[in-house]
């Protein structure tokens, strides 16, 4: 009987698994992607569209024309999974069976957990740019900002993208002073953790790199209330940070049907995952890919791309009865973009934080300093993403595990 693999998610991660599994098989076995809609949002390019960088609908494609020729593709939301039966109940009330289920339904946003967020000045004195709704509602505010108090808050942590909040301090410092009105706009960023960024070394660094651009830092806020009438965002302390504009990055949570199924996820719907096999908690046919597990990576398209080599193989093991490659080290890369046309690049994993050097070897992209070549970087990404990343190709020299060469390790 052929064996079934079914795949929750046709972002990033359930995309490139799909490809590379069916790469593998070449047909010899069921592969199914089910995704509530067939919008694939290449969701770095978010970042750019509130200050008119790019436009919102390049960033889409059909999720199906992502898809190898010969992998199934169901559109409809889930409604639950029963990792007794080894079953999915669809929104549409279909049932699929499956001998190995792959969970990429990645994170959600989920505003309403903050009190006000989403009551008046909703997406008209406070935005998100998460979302293409949210970013494409924001370039219009900024296009009408002429001065004020540009106030952008990370309401809790995980959320994708960890370093996403900060690029949007870089560009609107940048945009401000392309318009000639920086000296009117006071940028303040809020953030939960006690710096800004997780990873001390390049903590400090970001955090000196946003003191040198007049970006002020306010730490430890935690986030009670978003009041978009009174302009004020009210943390569980009692402390206030007036506004007149407010980018917010709201609570992130797992799928909702994560919820809904007994033994699958934690208290927040994300799946509880072996961090170096991939394979889940609650099952040992269920794997996990990208931001729906619960790992401490950082929620990255790069990660969905190092942990699906590992995935993969561990797919195959495990249809094959063979122990598990449990070498995952949580690798990940991020470009981050500091405005005037340049960008740092960072590559840590579990154990390893950002250090500087270069990237992949010793002759590669510079670690931790700004530079064009990390910019253009930033920019090529995209098409690295729809034509190598997505199709699940290896990239020869890049591969799952963190590279030691050309890094200055202590």
């Amino acid at each position: 009987m052929t064996k079934r693999i079914l795949i929750l998610g046709g972002g990033t991660g359930g995309t490139l698994t799909a490809n590379r599994l069916h790469k593998k098989y070449r047909g010899r076995i069921d592969i199914t992607v089910v995704d509530e809609n067939n919008d694939h949002v290449y969701q770095p390019g978010l970042l750019f569209v509130p200050f008119g960088l790019t436009q919102s609908e390049d960033l889409v494609r059909p999720r199906k024309r992502q898809l190898r020729r010969g992998v199934n593709f169901v559109e409809s939301g889930v409604e639950s999974v029963d990792i007794e039966s080894r079953a999915v109940t669809l929104a549409n009330g279909d049932v699929l069976g499956y001998d190995v289920l792959v969970i990429a339904t990645g994170a959600r946003l989920v505003p309403d957990e903050t009190e006000g967020l989403t009551g008046p000045g909703w997406n008209e004195k406070v935005f998100t740019f998460y979302d293409l709704e949210g970013a494409r509602s924001l370039e219009e505010a900024l296009d009408d900002f002429d001065g004020g108090r540009l106030v952008v808050n990370v309401v809790d942590m995980p959320i994708k993208c960890p370093v996403a909040p900060l690029e949007f301090c870089f560009l609107a410092d940048w945009y401000f002073h392309e318009r000639g009105i920086r000296d009117q706009v006071e940028l303040t960023y809020v953030t939960p953790l006690d710096g800004a960024f997780t990873k001390p070394r390049a903590s400090e660094l970001l955090g000196g790199m946003l003191d040198e651009r007049g970006i002020h830092v306010i730490t430890d806020f935690n986030t009670g209330e978003v009041d978009g009438a009174a302009g004020t965002i009210v943390g569980f302390d009692g402390r206030e940070v007036e506004f007149d504009l407010a980018v917010v990055v709201p609570v992130h949570s797992g799928a909702e049907y994560v919820g809904r199924s007994p033994g699958l996820g934690d208290a927040l719907d994300f799946v509880e995952t072996d961090p170096h096999t991939l394979q889940s908690q609650a099952a040992p046919e269920v794997f996990v890919i990208g931001d729906a597990a619960n790992l401490p990576a950082s929620k990255a398209g790069s990660v969905s791309h190092f942990e699906g080599e590992v995935l993969v193989e561990n797919i195959v093991r495990f249809l094959a009865g063979d122990e598990l490659d449990s070498s995952f080290d949580g690798h990940a890369n991020c470009f981050i973009e500091t405005g005037f046309d340049k960008a740092l690049l960072i590559d840590f994993n579990y154990e390893q934080e950002p250090v500087d050097g270069h990237y992949p070897t010793a002759v590669g992209l510079p670690l931790l300093k700004e530079s064009r070549l990390n910019h253009l970087g930033k920019l090529m990404f995209q098409w690295f993403y729809w034509h190598s990343l997505l199709p699940g190709r290896d990239i020869p020299g890049i591969g799952a595990a963190m590279p030691t060469a050309g890094k200055h390790l202590d």
